[in-house]
């Protein structure tokens, strides 16, 4: 299969700005133009870094085996933030930060690849609301909710990357059009998930490809916030397909996953789902494609069980279907261990050869943010990573929000700028100090008049 095209950048090359051991890189991004690129020098770095201009290559130099290292101490939220367009990002360690490794705020075009990310908080690598993205050759660890999320991103190819050690190992979220390859996904909670969260903006999960990926041993203990949608996933999970559309499932092998290899259910086999009337419960059009699943299912939940026996079937499962489905497939259903599949046609195809990549032939146009759209973009962007509308994400829902904040957008300015923990059950939030005031207050008159 041929290298998925790479993101758009500009033709001409910039300047090269070099940044040694006791130097900010910050102040690097600061000075660098759009087109310029950023070395960073093996050392230790403990900052946050945010790139908010277009065409910033910001590069971790490894000379003999050693790293540039972002090191959050166990106290800094952030490692590195970005909101603008046709960004990379390679060769980092990042860890010991609290919130994000590396996460995205509505940038297009934008490369992350070849970077080790260990125990940084909520996300390892977190794009937000970007079209036109790659994320290879990572290797994360560590993470109380997802090593890698894709949450409201179109045109995404994630590959050769290695997650291991965190609740969810690839999460697909509320997203279209995203191919999930020659992956090692193992000793998760789940091991690849895709799913529609309720209460977020965008309200589909659809057209999703996760083939040929190791998907083994994901029997890790669930570790996610109580009460968080990523807490409701039971340890052993392989693949979970929750309310989201024409997803292929093709060429993995599946191992070793306690409670099932893939299971699709639908929003009301999630005990931490508040629904949504504007998002569609069901998991419609699964394709199921020749996949080696070997012992799984060997010690699953009792909700398998019970619907296992409905069907009369007792022992272990590979593939669990809970809830109702239209226009599903699966073939060769006679090698699989399954329960809940039987209205499955036959699948009238058995690869998706013919499709290399879904990135954009010279990269998605630019994002231009206009000013009367930066309150939107911001909540789009940051808040809803860790915001629904209507239940609980990471943090408390917007609905909640403008019940504490109603007619004070001063008053969530000041938290956003300073938050302090409030509740013992939620992870304390991090500063979003960095966004300017004019933006900040923008997204705080956004978040006080949205009403879904």
């Amino acid at each position: 299969m041929a290298t998925p095209a790479r993101c758009r950048r500009d033709a001409n090359e910039g300047q090269v700005h070099i940044v040694n051991p006791g130097d900010s890189i910050q102040a690097a991004v600061e000075i660098a133009q759009p087109g310029d690129s950023i070395q960073v020098m093996p050392g230790t770095y403990s900052e946050t870094v945010y790139i908010d201009k277009d065409d910033i290559h910001l590069r971790g130099v490894i000379q003999a085996g050693q790293r540039a290292t972002l090191d959050g101490l166990g106290k800094l939220n952030d490692a590195i933030l970005y909101s603008g367009n046709n960004i990379i990002i390679e060769n980092f360690r990042i860890t010991q930060y609290k919130g994000n490794g590396i996460m995205g705020q509505a940038g297009n075009n934008f490369e992350i690849r070849n970077n080790v990310i260990v125990d940084t908080g909520i996300y390892g690598i977190f794009p937000q609301l970007g079209t036109n993205g790659l994320i290879e050759h990572n290797v994360v660890s560590g993470i109380e909710d997802a090593a890698i999320y894709i949450g409201m991103s179109d045109n995404i190819h994630v590959a050769y990357n290695e997650v291991f050690d965190s609740v969810a190992g690839i999460e697909i979220e509320n997203s279209r059009h995203a191919v999930v390859e020659h992956n090692n996904a193992h000793h998760n909670t789940g091991g690849i998930l895709a799913f529609v969260t309720p209460g977020l903006p965008i309200k589909t999960t659809e057209d999703v490809i996760i083939r040929n990926n190791f998907v083994l041993n994901n029997n890790t203990p669930n570790f996610g916030a109580p009460g968080s949608i990523v807490s409701g996933i039971p340890a052993g999970t392989g693949i979970l397909v929750m309310a989201a559309d024409d997803v292929i499932i093709e060429g993995n092998i599946i191992s070793n996953n306690k409670t099932a290899g893939i299971i699709i259910n639908d929003h009301s086999y999630a005990s931490t789902i508040t629904m949504d009337q504007d998002s569609d419960p069901n998991a419609d059009r699964t394709m199921i494609l020749d996949n080696v699943m070997l012992n799984n299912g060997y010690d699953t939940i009792p909700e398998v069980t019970a619907l296992a026996l409905t069907e009369l079937h007792t022992g272990a499962i590979d593939i669990v279907h809970a809830g109702p489905s239209n226009g599903s497939c699966i073939i060769n259903r006679h090698r699989y261990r399954a329960v809940g599949i039987g209205s499955y046609a036959e699948c009238d195809f058995t690869n998706t050869d013919s499709i290399d990549s879904y990135l954009l032939v010279g990269g998605a146009k630019p994002r231009i943010i206009k000013p009367s759209e930066r309150g939107e973009i911001a909540y789009l962007g940051v808040c809803t990573g860790c915001h629904s509308y209507t239940g609980r994400l990471i943090g408390p829902s917007v609905q909640v929000i403008q019940a504490m904040y109603a007619g004070n957008p001063q008053g969530l300015v000041d938290y956003i700028n300073a938050p302090i923990k409030k509740r013992d059950n939620f992870p304390a939030m991090p500063a979003q100090n960095y966004l300017d005031a004019e933006t900040q207050m923008a997204v705080a008159n956004y978040i006080l008049a949205v009403e879904n």
